[in-house]
């Protein structure tokens, strides 16, 4: 296992040497004659799913849990939130807790959005008075105002995944635990819960997210780490355990290649991406029809022969707007060079949220066959006072008269 890199702030969640193991029958069991009737341990088998697994985690960060489907790492998730109790060793938590781990958990499908809210306030230590206060403020959240007062059974599955993170939202614990579970929601949904993911960390926040997307990893965690059969494989740098994820979910006995597909690749870094104003200074957002400047700073991971790259802009939706095709035409770039992809570009975009990632593609060993890598790069605000239908805004000359 690849070791930590030293991170600054206190220690808020301590795992030391922590085990389960589940029983499973191994044959099944439909009626109440059959589970009285089998002898004892006869159709038994232990699951290890976890078989010593130590980590920490520091006060404000972004720790990513990656590894796939039955390695372990929602079983150590439900752990930390005092959902399993481990069969050996320790886990010390340090603040305030709030899971966000299984769909509907918590709640009773019965009982309205609104009744569901107040009780679920109660639960994590609230009074009626204030639990019945934040009500508006989960609803708002959620987009669920319309339907405060349908039962929960009533609900469709991204709606019952807006008001449980929109509770959890709201919480204002010290400490959240996030399973892939936001999957289930819309794009736009997605992106509203990075930005509470932003804005949780800015104040000092620690998040805990269990995922199978590696854009995300490579986006907003600190450190990551890989769960592989109950033991951590590697635990560090975000971009390592990606790629550590990649070999893991694509290697086949023993091999980096699946049956039909390749191994994905993390071919850069990247070690900085920023907007510029129009004097070419660092900017976070962009005005409404002021040309956008876009610097991006890359490290090779690998030796990169003639290297393509894409960048692709989204609204809050998930819907692609446009993209530029910057390539590096007969280059051989050296494993640890530098890529600097810089310049101007108009800005057709209307008042909004939009999202920039990237795509990098090489030829994977002359063959033919590319290896691409993809990254969220940045989110930005486009600020003015002329909005309009859809996402841009278009140059023409067009105009009505009458004949």
């Amino acid at each position: 296992m690849t070791t930590d890199t030293p991170t600054t702030g206190p220690v808020v969640i301590e795992a030391r040497d922590v085990r389960k193991t589940f029983r499973v029958s191994t044959q099944r069991i439909d009626t109440l004659k059959e589970r009285f009737t089998r002898r004892p341990g006869a159709e038994v088998r232990d699951i290890a799913a976890l078989k010593g697994v130590s980590f920490d985690v520091h006060q404000g960060e972004f720790f990513g849990i990656v590894g796939r489907n039955g390695s372990g790492k929602s079983t150590l998730l439900k752990i930390l939130a005092s959902i399993y109790r481990p069969d050996a060793g320790r886990v010390r938590m340090a603040g305030r807790l709030a899971p966000f781990i299984e769909l509907g958990v918590g709640f009773d499908a019965e009982l309205t959005a609104r009744e569901n809210v107040a009780l679920n306030g109660v639960l994590m230590g609230l009074s009626r008075r204030d639990a019945s206060r934040r009500l508006g403020s989960v609803l708002d959240f959620a987009e669920l105002q319309e339907f405060a007062d349908l039962k929960l059974k009533n609900y469709s599955s991204g709606m019952l995944v807006r008001l449980a993170f929109a509770v959890m939202v709201e919480a204002d614990a010290d400490i959240m635990l996030i399973d892939e579970v936001l999957a289930v929601g819309d794009a736009a949904f997605a992106r509203k819960c990075m930005d509470v993911f932003r804005d949780k960390r800015e104040a000092g926040r620690t998040i805990v997210l269990v995922t199978h997307d590696m854009a995300t990893v490579q986006s907003f965690c600190d450190r990551a780490m890989v769960v592989h059969d109950g033991e951590v494989t590697f635990l560090g740098d975000p971009e390592s355990a990606a790629l550590e994820y990649y070999r893991l979910n694509f290697a086949v006995e023993g091999t980096e290649r699946g049956p039909d597909r390749e191994v994905p690749d993390l071919n850069v870094s990247v070690l900085d991406a920023h907007l510029c104003d129009p004097e070419g200074a660092r900017a976070e957002n962009a005005e409404q029809g002021v040309p956008i400047g876009l610097r991006l700073v890359l490290e090779a991971r690998r030796e990169l022969a003639e290297p393509g790259f894409a960048i692709h802009v989204y609204n809050e939706e998930g819907q692609e707007i446009f993209g530029l095709n910057p390539a590096l035409a007969h280059v051989l770039v050296s494993a640890g060079e530098r890529i600097l992809i810089d310049g101007t570009l108009e800005n057709p975009l209307l008042p909004g949220r939009y999202f920039i990632d990237l795509w990098v593609a090489r030829d994977r060993d002359q063959g033919g066959a590319l290896a691409m890598q993809r990254t969220h790069l940045l989110d930005f605000v486009v600020y003015g006072t002329r909005p309009g239908a859809g996402n841009v805004s278009v140059v023409n000359d067009v105009r009505a008269r009458v004949e």
